[in-house]
């Protein structure tokens, strides 16, 4: 279960954000918050996975940064909106993963390099968003994601989808 550790206001090129970190006694998880989306149907929402690559050393083999900062920017623009960042790098199976799976990506694609480095196809796990989308109070969500796979896995996960927003 994961429990609100700490907040504060964050200021980012979109805007001001509620930043809000949870921890489920093994990793931790971050909400950015801008408006007030309790008890909202509807509620713009990105659930983006880490991705030290993009994030942190600004690789071009990805496009994680650019997704974040649309994401951001469609909240920005909305007025409100939520993005869920998880600690699941290389789809849930760690950085090892990600690059062990790198010689293969090219001959066929992401999903299964994973498998053929011997990982999952993708280990993610989206509780934790659901679990903050509920301490939030928010009721339903627009992704933000052109996924039917992540909408489906997240549906799983109990979290209620209106709607794709890309």
């Amino acid at each position: 279960m994961n429990i609100r550790l700490a907040e504060r206001d964050l200021a980012t090129q979109f805007g001001e954000f509620r930043e809000l970190l949870y921890y489920n006694g093994q990793r931790e998880s971050v909400a950015l918050v801008m408006g007030d989306v309790s008890g909202r149907e509807d509620v713009l929402c990105r659930v983006h996975s880490h991705c030290i690559g993009a994030h942190v050393f600004n690789s071009i083999e990805c496009t994680c940064r650019e997704e974040m900062a649309a994401a951001q920017a469609m909240i920005q623009h909305a007025g409100e909106g939520v993005v869920i960042w998880l600690d699941q790098e290389g789809k849930g199976n760690g950085h090892l993963a990600l690059i062990e799976s790198i010689k293969y990506k090219k001959d066929v694609g992401q999903a299964q390099a994973y498998v053929r480095a011997g990982f999952a196809a993708d280990a993610r796990d989206y509780r934790p968003a659901a679990e903050i989308l509920a301490d939030l109070g928010v009721r339903s969500i627009r992704l933000i994601s052109n996924s039917e796979t992540k909408a489906d896995d997240l549906r799983r996960a109990s979290i209620v989808i209106s709607g794709l927003a890309n």
